[in-house]
């Protein structure tokens, strides 16, 4: 069993699903791995991971506005404000979300679904340099 780790760095521009599907399948295919792990873990409390559809951009969009409507900007309940009418609603994005995935790695491939991939869920308005945790383990 061998394990090998990796940071990849995601610059957001704007509130916005990202697809990182690519960057991270080629970090496994370099890995030279047959079978195993993948986990990822983003190190940010206003940021999340997901995995979507990625042949339909209608989905995302749709996935924003859902967000958009489930947790408003500048919402008076929220007394956390510290970095803008965003800062609040992104923390409960990313606690109704998650922070890290799972994906088997089957005949030296990740085993997502014909139409799923990899995103990358910035919660907030500004851009920001995400850090996202590769950790595969396997052979």
């Amino acid at each position: 069993m061998r394990q090998i780790a990796h940071q990849i760095t995601v610059k957001t521009h704007e509130r916005h699903l990202y697809d990182i599907t690519g960057e991270v399948t080629a970090w496994v295919h370099a890995g030279g791995f047959r079978t195993g792990l993948l986990t990822l873990y983003i190190q940010h409390t206003s940021a999340s991971l997901m995995i979507n559809e990625n042949y339909d951009p209608d989905v995302l969009k749709d996935m924003e506005r859902f967000f958009d409507r489930l947790v408003t900007d500048g919402d008076p309940l929220f007394v956390h404000t510290a970095e803008g009418p965003d800062d609040m609603p992104a923390h409960i994005r990313t606690a109704l979300t998650q922070v890290n995935l799972s994906i088997p790695l089957i005949d030296g491939k990740l085993a997502l679904g014909t139409w799923q991939g990899i995103f990358l869920f910035e919660h907030r308005h500004l851009p920001m340099a995400r850090r996202v945790m590769l950790h595969l383990l396997g052979e």
